[in-house]
């Protein structure tokens, strides 16, 4: 068994020796629990609350968004443990861990709000409070992929000793492939240069009828689709990695570097697909 493959499977059965590590961990898993617990009365609202925005549920958004970054803070948690002590233990990897979980509890605070109320949280500057919170929450969306960045760049330059190729190769390039992408077409979108305030380019501004539990816009281009790819990189490229590093550990960087470039060029295409005008599937 070589050093790759002892290296994955410490990561998946091995407790965390490094207490500064299990501190990260600590602080990641702790926000994506209250994540998951704010995502179970707003599954019960979703279903005895018939108001709508734009074609559906005003929280459907909400779920959508406690869910997501419930998933992204376990993958911070999680890749925790491929950090060595010096890097763990940094204050800039602390910081990190704390501004990507408070941010999230803001942006998710701020959305829930704006459903209970059934307002728009994205997109909506139609008061000087509601434009100064739309605000809030650009700053607050940019600070998750900065600390993401951050993150990956740590690993990157210090992973722990055994840890293999693919996993850090994988963790690295995931966050900072997938933060430089989301910020680049979350920017975009929310910015509104395009085709007005919203996600959707051309077809008919609402999200009835979308595609079947992503929502994604069935008559036009939809920003968000891009998005997704981009953000959900953060998850692909350290699973391939660790599947990498497991079964082919002589090919795992190598195999992470194709996934990353294939990744990368799903999100080119869907966000140009996007910006022609053009659903991801027309129905």
């Amino acid at each position: 068994m070589n050093e790759c493959t002892m290296g994955a499977i410490a990561l998946e059965t091995a407790p965390v020796a490094e207490p500064s590590a299990r501190t990260l961990e600590s602080i990641a898993f702790q926000a994506a629990a209250i994540m998951l617990a704010f995502a179970v009365p707003t599954l019960a609202a979703l279903l005895l609350d018939d108001r709508q925005i734009h074609g559906v549920s005003v929280w459907d958004k909400p779920l959508k968004f406690e869910v997501s970054l419930a998933l992204h803070l376990l993958t911070l948690g999680l890749l925790s443990r491929t950090q060595s002590a010096l890097v763990a233990g940094s204050r800039r990897m602390r910081a990190a861990y704390l501004v990507s979980a408070f941010a999230a509890f803001g942006e998710t605070a701020y959305i829930v709000l704006q459903a209970a109320r059934a307002r728009d949280s994205h997109f909506n500057s139609t008061t000087a409070v509601e434009a100064f919170m739309y605000a809030m929450m650009g700053l607050g969306a940019t600070a998750l992929v900065v600390c993401a960045f951050i993150i990956g760049l740590g690993i990157s330059r210090g992973a722990k000793a055994g840890i293999g190729a693919g996993i850090r190769d994988g963790a690295a390039w995931g966050l900072m492939l997938g933060a430089a992408g989301t910020l680049i077409t979350a920017g975009v979108m929310s910015m509104g240069l395009l085709d007005g305030p919203g996600h959707w380019v051309g077809g008919v501004h609402s999200d009835a009828h979308g595609l079947p539990l992503v929502g994604w816009s069935t008559t036009g281009g939809d920003l968000r689709v891009g998005h997704f790819f981009a953000t959900h990189m953060m998850q692909v490229l350290p699973l391939v990695g660790w599947w990498a590093d497991r079964w082919m550990p002589q090919r795992a960087r190598q195999l992470v570097r194709a996934a990353a470039a294939m990744m990368a060029a799903i999100v080119v295409l869907t966000f140009i697909q996007a910006v022609r005008g053009q659903p991801l599937f027309p129905v």
